[in-house]
């Protein structure tokens, strides 16, 4: 298992920039898959923007070209960097890591884009 902490939401104007980062309990070497979802209210949870151990990423196609997903192995985190934030981005976003015997989210960060 692993312990997820999400880091970096918070009010940002449409246009705007922010970056979230998600911090791992251990060492992410090992752990194949790690994403960032959204849900928000009265919504599913989204994928976002994902990323393998290789370094291949994918992405939704909404923030495709907006959002770059990028993992620190050597820190243990993996971190979303969003530019050109829209309202419809608004949401809780959650740290996702899938390893071969689990499954792990965080507790989510709010992003909230002001129109």
């Amino acid at each position: 298992q692993v312990q997820l902490v999400e880091s970096g939401g918070g009010l940002v104007q449409a246009g705007g920039s922010l970056r979230l980062s998600c911090a791992a309990s251990r060492s992410i070497l090992s752990i194949y898959f790690m994403g960032w979802y959204r849900q928000a209210p009265g919504n599913q949870r989204d994928m976002v923007a994902t990323i393998t151990s290789d370094g291949s990423t994918d992405y939704a196609d909404s923030v495709k070209g907006r959002f770059t997903i990028s993992r620190d192995n050597a820190k243990n985190t993996v971190d979303l960097q969003m530019h050109s934030l829209k309202p419809e981005d608004t949401a809780v976003y959650y740290c996702r890591a899938i390893g071969s015997l689990f499954g792990s989210w965080g507790q989510g960060t709010q992003v909230t884009v002001s129109s």
